[in-house]
């Protein structure tokens, strides 16, 4: 059991979600086991153009055959573990690669760097983490999410004499990830309500909207972009009482359960559509919005 990378390309032949499985060859069985019950993080190569580095961790549940593929197996991702980083990290920082495991005796790039399954030291696991989920996030809490929550300020206190193990624990509580989150939300949807259209700056320059999950936490949903929706208070409570949903092609639905039906489509934005993110990589994955139609919506 150890820390690992996993690299994914985007338009790899393998049949990747990363917020759920991991394709690989089987020649990569062996590497990949050494992930088994641990954390792993995702890495696009530099040759993808626009490459986001190493942009997203996950903990390996399971390796299993490919039940579709004898040459191949799969690592599936324990649910609600994956977690997207809120600032990218590039694979070289300041000249030099942030896994320092892969320089050589030279101070050269040796060839593990080509190996797409590979295991990574504690120290550059934690280095990565640390850039990718640090508090440089630009896009400021609703309300006091800033403010040192009880308990934290001794762990901050403490935090250069804790283990590496101990530090990571803390990157991927649930506070940390929340935060991230909802940075990454409410920069693909530019800080603008999905069903309303509308986007409201308050005074202290917080955007009042909130990052909704598609697919809830407590349900096993990643915290994913794929799997969020830039939503204002309203807009979040109806969705996450099922009166209202989206289509896979983002046609807003109305429950005939609702009390007031005519209201809620006042509410909504004129066109009858969510209103996508900045970046179409960034809409919501059919998979979740599906799950949201079968176990919340009220048809």
């Amino acid at each position: 059991m150890g820390y690992s990378v996993f690299m994914l390309k985007p338009d790899s032949i393998y049949d990747d979600f990363p917020a759920e499985r991991y394709q690989f060859p089987k020649q990569y069985l062996g590497r990949a086991q050494h992930a088994l019950g641990d954390w792993i993080v995702y890495l696009e190569p530099k040759k993808v153009p626009r490459s986001r580095g190493y942009f997203a961790i996950a903990r390996v549940e399971k390796i299993v055959p490919d039940p579709s593929s004898k040459e191949r197996h799969l690592a599936l991702i324990e649910p609600g573990s994956y977690l997207e980083f809120a600032l990218p990290v590039p694979f070289n920082v300041e000249n030099e690669p942030v896994e320092r495991g892969l320089l050589n005796d030279k101070g050269g790039l040796s060839g593990r760097a080509q190996a797409a399954v590979r295991p990574i030291s504690p120290q550059d696991f934690l280095r990565i983490i640390e850039l990718g989920l640090g508090d440089s996030n630009p896009v400021l809490p609703r309300m006091d999410e800033d403010a040192i929550q009880p308990g934290l300020a001794d762990v901050q206190a403490t935090y250069f004499a804790e283990s590496e193990r101990d530090r990571i624990s803390h990157f991927v509580s649930r506070p940390v990830r929340d935060r991230a989150f909802r940075g990454n939300v409410l920069r693909a949807y530019d800080s603008r309500c999905a069903i309303t259209g509308l986007k409201f700056i308050n005074g202290g320059g917080r955007a009042e909207v909130d990052a909704a999950h598609i697919r809830p936490v407590e349900h096993n949903g990643p915290d994913s972009i794929h799997n969020g929706l830039a939503l204002s208070g309203t807009a979040h409570w109806m969705f996450d009482r099922g009166l209202i949903s989206l289509s896979d092609d983002l046609e807003i639905l109305v429950s005939r359960q609702a009390n007031d039906p005519e209201g809620v489509r006042s509410f909504i934005n004129k066109s009858g559509r969510a209103i996508p993110p900045l970046s179409e990589a960034h809409r919501p994955h059919p998979n979740f919005l599906a799950w949201h139609r079968q176990n919340c919506f009220k048809a």
